[in-house]
């Protein structure tokens, strides 16, 4: 691996300090992961009723073609997440990431209870799958502003000791939105049956989501925008005099091209992981591996368990030994232990199957808990946002949600039960080559900001209020 120098990541003088306290940062980490646990909600209903989904808007088409046409809307709302992002990134190094992320939170909240509100196939006819796609590009669209601020709103509040640990909770909201929507999805189907959730059963997972996105939106509206961004001197925002900096999609883009490379090669290894677990396993239970659909869905969702109760340990870990031999281990398991966790899967006994699933989630849970604390630290404060939105979902769209659709469609094209598996090396290939030409930024300032020590236990109120100078307060 590249050595690091070792001031790298510390801000221009090395010597400005940024004081916190443990109740506001407790309170930003919750809301970003309530808000990105709305967003895995849905990705949880969509994924664990992908069969169902299949039969309500596209009841004409055989099983493989129906699978096929759902995860290519699945696929299509992340076509849409690099605009997203192009328009949201570059709007909170403008305005601040509270505002963006507030509005992220409604959009997307909106468009997953949209889906519920959609007429069958047998009702409207071809409108069914078109509005459908429609409410999925939306919600791509919201999404495209989502991870990216709420990972940098997490770490520009985060002590840089600390910044693995508490970004890793953005994860635990992410996978806890995804076992609540998969949960609610199991216990549905295991009770109403079949039949019933297709009926109008597989409605209202979509519609609880709007309750879920209003408690999101309440905690982000009650926080200050971060500190960093606020006591930016360079920020994009407008002044006192209401002048904007120019050439920020220049130094966005140009000046920052080899890091967003490298951010999403890491997006990349992250992603075909964490979808193939939490967006295809389901589907390949059932329909490849013909296991009861209540059993397929019990099964991946106990990997999420897992992921659930170890992720923060790794984020901490990171902390204490680096991002960088964490984030190595998880791309050389994804390359060793990908085949036999598929062996595993195919020998047909439930105990095979639940521990090939939960071999891939040791290999996620090195990428959930690191990556959230990593990825902000390969920008400075004044593109943080625009470059990180940019980047993971250009990744994402390109690599991430197609992982299911490709792997589907490499099966039923080839009959290789064991094309996932290869997906998942090739990504862990790319994970090793990324690992070793990025930096390490574990216990280090962000790029661009003062350093944020651990504050002492007796720091229990708010700190002073911060100078303003136009809409951004300066730092002292």
């Amino acid at each position: 691996m590249s050595q690091t120098p070792p001031e790298s990541g510390a801000s221009p003088k090395g010597t400005r300090v940024l004081e916190t306290d443990h109740r506001t940062t407790r309170k930003a980490v919750t809301a970003a992961a309530i808000g990105n646990a709305t967003e895995w909600y849905d990705f949880g209903v969509y994924s664990y009723l992908a069969t169902t989904i299949g039969l309500v808007f596209y009841p004409s088409q055989s099983g493989g073609v129906q699978l096929i046409a759902t995860f290519t809307t699945f696929a299509a709302a992340f076509l849409v997440r690099p605009l997203g992002g192009l328009f949201f990134g570059p709007l909170g190094d403008r305005i601040g990431r509270k505002q963006v992320l507030a509005f992220t939170m409604l959009l997307m909240a909106a468009s997953t209870f949209a889906i519920g509100l959609i007429p069958s196939a047998e009702t409207i006819g071809v409108a069914a799958p078109i509005l459908l796609l429609v409410a999925r590009m939306s919600q791509g669209f919201s999404t495209g502003g989502e991870y990216g601020g709420a990972t940098t709103f997490i770490a520009e509040y985060s002590p840089d000791k600390r910044r693995g640990f508490l970004a890793s909770w953005l994860e635990f909201g992410t996978i806890s939105g995804y076992v609540a929507g998969a949960s609610i999805v199991t216990l549905m189907t295991m009770t109403l049956g079949g039949e019933t959730m297709v009926e109008w059963g597989w409605r209202v997972p979509f519609l609880l989501a709007l309750p879920l996105g209003g408690i999101g939106l309440y905690l982000r509206l009650k926080l200050e925008d971060t500190p960093i961004f606020e006591g930016s001197s360079e920020s994009f925002a407008k002044d006192s005099a209401g002048e904007r900096r120019k050439g920020q999609l220049r130094e966005t883009f140009v000046d920052q091209w080899r890091a967003m490379l490298l951010c999403m090669g890491l997006i990349l290894v992250f992603n075909v992981n964490n979808y193939m677990v939490t967006a295809y396993l389901p589907t390949y239970l059932e329909t490849e591996l013909d296991h009861d659909a209540s059993a397929a869905l019990v099964i991946t969702l106990g990997g999420m368990v897992f992921i659930l109760a170890t992720v923060a340990l790794v984020g901490r870990l990171s902390d204490r030994v680096g991002r960088r031999p964490v984030l190595f281990t998880g791309s050389v398991l994804s390359i060793v232990l990908s085949l036999p966790a598929f062996w595993l899967m195919q020998r047909g006994e439930l105990w095979a199957v639940a521990l090939g699933v939960v071999v891939l989630a040791i290999t996620l849970v090195h990428f959930s808990g690191t990556a959230p604390g990593a990825l902000p630290a390969f920008f400075p404060t004044k593109v943080r946002y625009g470059a990180l939105a940019v980047s993971f979902n250009v990744s994402v769209a390109l690599f991430g949600g197609t992982t299911p659709l490709l792997s589907e469609s490499l099966i039923q094209t080839t009959g290789d039960l064991y094309a996932p598996a290869w997906l998942l090396m090739a990504a862990g290939v790319v994970g090793v080559l990324v690992v070793w030409r990025m930096r390490e930024s574990a216990g280090r300032p962000l790029p661009g900001a003062p350093a944020i020590p651990v504050p002492s236990p007796r720091e229990n109120v708010e700190p002073a209020p911060r100078p303003r100078h136009g809409n951004v307060r300066r730092l002292p």
